[in-house]
């Protein structure tokens, strides 16, 4: 096959490159302005990322592909404070424009969270895509879950893809059987349980249709009154998604950048209540199991959260090469 070349902005942990070199692209340069993820990068890529993108003159980035970025996605998360482009990494699609206008490479392959389709009521999606088209782009976006690529969890992403070459055709991108959580679980460890008294599993639990999700119960922490009406004071215990319980039976919910403690509890095939493993975690986003995870436990449950589903990029690279690089 032909070597397509591509470049790893806001580059992370890898996943994107991961997803990327499974179908048979070949990263040059890559950047990202944290020092814990380029540190887990260099061990697993032998590759140092640059640092802040900001500071990168394009001259020192190679001729390129494929520019593929999954830039900062917590100024348009909902569970952020959805500042958009007055938060100063929301301006940093602007940098990605930066490199466009110098490198125009053919294909821009780009990734955050769903919730950027409603922030600003539309307004901040639609000068994504009306900058892409101003640089001559053919551009299309859409709306995918982790859970249909192999993984059981609850994840959605926007995936834009901005070409030169053609309109890129999401249809075809080939989607997996759905997973259980429990087929993705350590056979044995040091778990974490809870005792019996520190949860309350609910009656005739439900699985949701769409989601996979399957909430059985949640933690008796202490109860948030202040704010809340009279007769929901219960309800405040499962608003704080550390606070619930999933079966495993289910799919897990999105892993998030903010639970830097790893609070993700699942009622297990014996009817126990623990903690996934910091290995479950990663298992749950694709990455392989020979990925060396080097940094604090803390950097490891933020590094997860702002990653991406790997077997996912990878499909939609493999689509991309199709599509485009044949």
């Amino acid at each position: 096959m032909e070597t397509v070349t591509f470049i790893d902005l806001f580059c992370g942990v890898g996943g994107i490159r991961i997803g990327m070199e499974q179908a048979g692209f070949h990263c040059v340069m890559s950047s990202d302005i944290n020092e814990e993820c380029r540190k887990t990068y260099y061990q697993n890529f032998s590759d140092m990322p640059l640092g802040d993108i900001c500071k990168v003159e394009v001259e020192d980035i190679p001729k390129h592909s494929i520019l593929c970025a999954g830039f900062p996605c917590q100024p348009f998360s909902i569970s952020g404070k959805q500042k958009g482009f007055e938060d100063s990494r929301g301006n940093l699609f602007f940098e990605i424009c930066r490199i466009i206008e110098s490198k125009r490479p053919p294909v821009v392959f780009l990734e955050n969270v769903k919730h950027l389709v409603h922030h600003d009521n539309g307004k901040t999606l639609s000068v994504i895509l009306n900058t892409l088209e101003s640089y001559g782009y053919n551009v299309s976006w859409k709306v995918f879950n982790a859970s249909d690529f192999g993984v059981p969890q609850n994840r959605e992403r926007i995936i834009i893809v901005a070409s030169y070459i053609g309109q890129f055709k999401f249809d075809f991108v080939k989607k997996m059987p759905k997973v259980q959580l429990i087929d993705f679980l350590d056979k044995s460890g040091n778990f974490e349980y809870l005792k019996r008294d520190e949860y309350t599993l609910i009656d005739n639990p439900k699985q949701q249709p769409i989601s996979g999700l399957m909430f059985v119960g949640y933690r008796n922490k202490s109860i948030r009154k202040v704010g809340v009406r009279n007769g929901t004071e219960n309800l405040s215990r499962v608003h704080k998604q550390p606070n619930r319980i999933y079966s495993v039976y289910g799919v897990h919910p999105t892993l998030p950048s903010q639970e830097t403690s790893g609070r993700y509890f699942i009622l297990t095939a014996d009817n126990r209540v623990r903690k996934l493993t910091l290995d479950e975690c990663w298992r749950l986003m694709g990455f392989p199991e020979s990925y060396k995870k080097i940094s604090p436990t803390s950097e490891q449950y933020k590094q997860l959260g702002n990653s991406v589903c790997v077997p996912m990029i990878a499909e939609l690279a493999k689509e991309i090469r199709a599509q485009f690089f044949i």
